[in-house]
C-alpha cells in the first residue's frame, strides 16, 4: 500500500470513529437529561398550589403568578 493509501485509510477510520463517538455521546447525554428531568421535574403552577396548601394557605391566582414570575426571573 502506498503512502496515499495509508493517509486515506487513516482519514476514513478517523471519520468513522468520530461519527460513532459523537453518536454514543449524544445517546449518553440524552439518557442523562431524561433521568434528570424524571428525578427533578420542572416546577409548574400545580406544584406551587400544593406548596401553598401544605403551608395551610389558599393561594390566589395573583400569588401563583408572582411565584412563577420570580422563579423564571431567577434563572
Amino acid at each position: 500500500m502506498s503512502l496515499t493509501g495509508w493517509v486515506l485509510t487513516i482519514i476514513f477510520v478517523s471519520l468513522i470513529v468520530g461519527v460513532v463517538g459523537g453518536f454514543i455521546g449524544f445517546l449518553i447525554a440524552r439518557k442523562k437529561i431524561q433521568k434528570h428531568l424524571k428525578e427533578n421535574p420542572p416546577i409548574n403552577e400545580k406544584m406551587i398550589r400544593a406548596m401553598f396548601l401544605q403551608m395551610g394557605r389558599k393561594a390566589s391566582e395573583q400569588q401563583i403568578k408572582n411565584v412563577m414570575r420570580s422563579i423564571y426571573n431567577q434563572k
